[in-house]
């Protein structure tokens, strides 16, 4: 390549040379800078491109933009935050605003999730989860639990430790042997028996109890925890059949193993609560968040921590570090107002309530396209949806690449694809006349503009 030289960013243009070398991640480069899909501005339920065009977002950006785009009191907190104090260590020192932050969620978790540690993305969030379970059974003098049970068709990050509990094949297949000692659950999804569900399918609980059949194989005392979403997103959105979860967290009990959720996805407001753990009448052992907790506008993440784990590292010498696991950026004074505001936000605004008042038409406008040749399966839970298109012979993965593509050029929505599945988490402050337009307009053109792949 030539190296680009003399840019002006005020004069930018999506030349060849201009879009070289960014290398991206999870996109088809050389697809991608034929025909880039680019984004200048966002404000409330839009993108905008360098045109002026607007493009409905239909994801919240990547599931994290909950609150909407450049909402005016998250603007303003993160501008006095970065003017008044920019950096400030969290190894041996702190600063108000994350103390402040800290208590708030700790108020609106569930049970005596009562701890909150902070990182800077759900990938951090679910490697720090993992690293508290064996500290918290090593300390114990149980040092042998180091085995994790995750799930088939689970994200948990791109860290080593996430992609190793995860269940996505391609995550798997590049970098998935870095951790020993993981087996998987049975993912939770049977089109057969589950397909156009709304909500939690009725078929698939017995699937927790898969649980005891690694007991026996591997032997509870090896077992550190078991770590899921709620509602698997990044594979399809995945809703978990009816008493899944709480079954989960019995066989979690009975054999002493840790459960984490993970609701990096799931976490403010996307199924209508703070918490999908509230929501599923479930508490964790560990809780990870991300996205959501500053409406994508400033990296954060973190994990929620249960009263017996964070009391187990305590009783030691008061000079001595109890957890040795942290990041630079750990509580950043940024991205901790821009939460407190976020948060705020959500309270003032009632955006959950506006999930929950919503859930019903959003789940009956989606399951409108039943019936359209290229749709094999719908499902939904909360503000999510999932369209399962029929695959291109031998091309997987191209139609759904393609749907997404026209819509962002042709039909001014913007989607998440997994496969040959559209997935849709749209802001929190969608109104009705918004979800009509995506599946009465824009989803059907859409579809329409792949038909003969």
């Amino acid at each position: 390549m030539n190296k680009p030289t003399n840019i002006d960013a005020t004069s930018w243009e999506p030349t060849p040379n201009n879009l070289e070398s960014f290398f991206m991640g999870f996109t088809p480069n050389a697809a991608f800078k034929k025909r880039p899909r680019l984004i200048a501005r966002a404000q409330d339920m839009h993108y905008y491109d360098m045109k002026g065009r607007a493009i409905l977002d239909g994801s919240a950006g990547l599931w994290c933009c909950n609150a909407g785009h450049c909402r005016q009191p998250i603007v303003d907190a993160i501008q006095k935050q970065a003017a008044e104090l920019d950096f400030a260590p969290t190894f041996q020192y702190g600063h108000p605003k994350i103390f402040e932050l800290a208590n708030k969620l700790a108020t609106l978790a569930p049970g005596d999730l009562n701890y909150a540690f902070f990182c800077n993305s759900g990938s951090e969030a679910a490697d720090t989860a993992m690293k508290m379970a064996l500290a918290y059974h090593r300390s114990r003098g149980e040092g042998q639990r180091q085995r994790f049970i995750g799930r088939e068709r689970g994200y948990h990050g791109v860290g080593f430790g996430g992609i190793s509990v995860g269940g996505m094949v391609a995550n798997r297949k590049w970098f998935g042997n870095a951790l020993a000692g993981v087996d998987h659950l049975p993912h939770t999804y049977n089109r057969k028996e589950q397909a156009f569900t709304k909500g939690e399918p009725d078929w698939g609980t017995h699937l927790a109890d898969e649980l005891e059949r690694m007991v026996v194989l591997h032997d509870a005392s090896t077992i550190a925890a078991v770590i899921v979403e709620p509602m698997a997103g990044s594979t399809g959105v995945l809703p978990p059949p009816k008493g899944y979860l709480k079954r989960l967290r019995e066989l979690c009990d009975k054999h002493g193993i840790l459960l984490i959720f993970d609701e990096v996805i799931t976490a403010f407001g996307r199924l209508g609560h703070t918490f999908a753990a509230e929501r599923f009448g479930v508490v964790p052992d560990l809780l990870t968040f991300a996205k959501g907790v500053t409406s994508g506008t400033v990296p954060m993440g973190g994990v929620m921590v249960r009263q017996h784990i964070y009391d187990q590292f305590q009783g030691g010498a008061e000079h001595v570090i109890e957890l040795f696991h942290g990041y630079t950026y750990t509580g950043h004074p940024i991205a901790a107002a821009a939460a407190l505001a976020t948060i705020e936000l959500y309270k003032e605004e009632k955006l959950y309530e506006n999930v929950l008042a919503l859930e019903n038409t959003w789940a009956d406008e989606a399951m409108s396209l039943k019936g359209h040749p290229l749709v094999e399966d719908i499902r939904t839970l909360g503000l999510v949806a999932a369209i399962d298109m029929k695959p291109v012979e031998g091309k997987p993965g191209l139609r759904a690449y393609k749907a997404m593509e026209n819509g962002f050029h042709d039909h001014d929505i913007l989607i998440r694809i997994t496969g040959d599945t559209i997935a849709l988490s749209p802001p929190l402050m969608i109104t009705p006349a918004q979800i009509a337009e995506i599946f009465h307009k824009k989803i059907p053109a859409v579809l329409d503009s792949v038909m003969k792949l």
